[in-house]
């Protein structure tokens, strides 16, 4: 099966020799794949909406979380249905990529193309889309404010060191959440709301999310607890797998969720940070259809 299919390529990845082979082969292969770099901010959004003007209906991610969720937000921002995403893992983390179990070599996660893509949900919060997952609090801080060649130097251990540094500016955020059925009120330190599992680096806030069973996944960590033992939860990565620190949580799967705030906020969505005092969430069943491992992880 031939496939026909646009790859935005984050510009730090301009130069990567594996993905220009990789490009090559698949055009040898008889696959029509065309290629734009990002350069600046709007990019992306501007490449997917030429990509459909000419009739293209699949896009390739090549880069991070990030890169996803701005490729996400201008599809769904197109209102055009039938439309499919592939990621080439090319970021820091690639936390969604990741937890989906996407191959980490670029041919091996291109050949993901000639498999029918999954039905996916996709976030909405606001006006604003994302793929993956949104996190609020102390987390969020240190995502937003680990800087770009720290993380290159060290990759996912980057976020680990700056939690570590800024431990003593810790401080607890509040919000009130509901949703007719779920309601939680107070201090929390961390906030996760999952479609993928993790994020931040390897953070696994929600660590039995679906891509496609139409709930997010909302992790709470409130900050009535040893702060100590919340940050570790967060940042180490035994503690992140170890079962007995699952009790820390405050957990619910939802369809929709709304989240105020007594001063503003910073809700970061797949490294886009934006700032509220209230924030009405909703899953869009199957709204975006996935190239995803038939074993993927993240398929229920």
């Amino acid at each position: 099966m031939t496939t026909r299919s646009l790859l935005v390529l984050h510009g730090k990845q301009a130069a990567n020799e594996e993905v220009r082979h990789a490009v090559m082969d698949w055009r040898d292969k008889g696959h029509e794949l065309e290629v734009r770099v990002t350069w600046e901010a709007g990019d992306a959004e501007r490449y997917v909406r030429e990509a459909l003007d000419l009739g293209f209906d699949t896009l390739i991610a090549g880069g991070g979380d990030g890169s996803v969720r701005d490729i996400v937000h201008a599809m769904m921002a197109s209102d055009r249905d039938n439309l499919s995403l592939a990621i080439l893992p090319l970021g820091t983390a690639n936390d969604f990529a990741t937890a989906a179990g996407i191959p980490d070599t670029i041919p091996e996660a291109l050949s993901l193309l000639e498999s029918p893509a999954k039905p996916s949900d996709v976030i909405r919060v606001n006006d604003h889309y994302f793929l993956n997952m949104a996190t609020g609090g102390f987390g969020t801080e240190v995502t937003t404010q680990t800087s770009e060649d720290l993380k290159s130097m060290l990759g996912g251990a980057a976020y680990l060191l700056t939690g570590l540094t800024r431990f003593s500016e810790i401080q607890a955020a509040e919000g009130f959440f509901s949703n007719g059925e779920f309601e939680w009120q107070g201090e929390f330190l961390a906030l996760g709301l999952g479609n993928g599992r993790q994020a931040g680096g390897g953070q696994r806030l929600c660590p039995d999310a679906l891509v496609n069973d139409g709930l997010l996944d909302v992790a709470i960590l409130p900050a009535q607890m040893d702060l100590l033992a919340g940050v570790k939860e967060l940042f180490d990565s035994e503690a992140r797998q170890a079962p007995d620190q699952e009790g820390l949580f405050v957990r619910s799967r939802v369809s929709s969720l709304s989240i105020k705030t007594p001063s503003p906020m910073n809700l970061n969505l797949d490294g886009e940070p934006i700032q509220s005092t209230k924030f009405d969430i909703a899953v869009v069943p199957d709204r975006l259809r996935l190239h995803l491992p038939s074993d993927s992880p993240l398929l229920g």
